[in-house]
């Protein structure tokens, strides 16, 4: 008689990691561990809304990982209110073991509350990810050359560290925000107008490759209106040049007007599901920032 294995779902925990790091490895080839880890030592120490978990969940085979679903969860301010935002980011189940793989993705996804966000789904999941009743919310990416827009006389730019206490003309939660993706290793800016009105932003280095070409970039991260990036975008840009960086990489819907560049879905979709659609060019606290580009 053949006996079926014991198999558990169950919350990733801090003396689960080393192994979840091993499985993550085997599971994306081109990924190093060094890479896993430093993403999961990032989760160990971030904020987490409280009753949800740090790191996601587990498929436990006999105390030995064969499956993993890491998730991110983000208090955002929607209009003066809270709500929660869930990254669902790494999936992978051993071959072994897919069979169990629903028990991932239903756990994971069982707060009907909560926005889930998927911001890298490889081409062939697109279907899948729809049949789960998630929608796309971003088509593609604009590649924008910033240095190539105009630069509005008198607007500056200050570059953000992650010891910044107070940044005038931000609110305490946006000085947060910025000195926190400092920490991550990002790029944080403010853009101060003429008149002293300031603009936040966030960006960080993207890799962008094309057989032997590779595109010197940057992906904003965060803005609190595609409208400020447009605006800003040549003072923004004569600063990336002067780091070697050419291109910035916002989410799009199609040609943005007033920005010199292109538009393609060949990368670039996202989903969500759930009751706050996410805003383009909002990326904060998700893997991308966390795990690194």
């Amino acid at each position: 008689m053949q006996h079926r294995p014991m198999i558990r779902c169950r919350e990733i925990g801090i003396s689960d990691l080393e192994a979840i790091a091993d499985l993550l490895t085997r599971g994306f080839v081109g990924r190093a561990r060094g890479y896993w880890m430093g993403g999961l030592r990032r989760q160990a120490m971030r904020e987490v809304p409280d009753g949800f978990p740090r790191f996601g969940y587990m498929l436990d085979h006999q105390g030995t990982p064969v499956g993993v679903l890491l998730l991110i969860y983000t208090a955002h301010d929607e209009g003066g209110e809270t709500s929660i935002r869930c990254n669902l980011s790494s999936w992978y189940v051993e071959p072994a073991f897919r069979g169990y793989a629903p028990m991932l993705t239903k756990i994971a996804q069982r707060h009907k509350d909560v926005t889930y966000v998927n911001i890298s789904p490889a081409h062939w999941t697109w279907r899948i990810i729809e049949a789960q009743g998630f929608q796309p919310y971003c088509s593609g990416l604009f590649f924008s050359f910033p240095a190539l827009s105009r630069a509005a006389q008198g607007m500056r730019l200050e570059i953000i560290s992650q010891q910044a206490p107070t940044i005038d003309g931000l609110s305490a939660a946006e000085v947060a925000l910025l000195t926190r993706h400092a920490g991550y290793g990002c790029l944080s800016l403010v853009c101060r107008a003429a008149g002293g009105r300031a603009f936040p932003f966030i960006l960080q280095p993207m890799r962008i490759r094309r057989g032997w070409i590779a595109l010197p970039a940057m992906q904003l991260i965060y803005c609190r209106d595609v409208a400020d990036y447009i605006a800003c975008a040549g003072r923004i840009g004569r600063l990336l040049l002067r780091r070697g960086k050419i291109a910035v990489a916002l989410d799009a819907n199609g040609r943005v007007e007033g920005l010199t560049g292109f538009y393609t879905q060949a990368r670039g979709r996202k989903y969500f599901k759930g009751p706050h659609p996410p805003r383009l060019c909002d990326l904060t606290d998700t893997e991308l920032v966390i795990y690194g580009p």
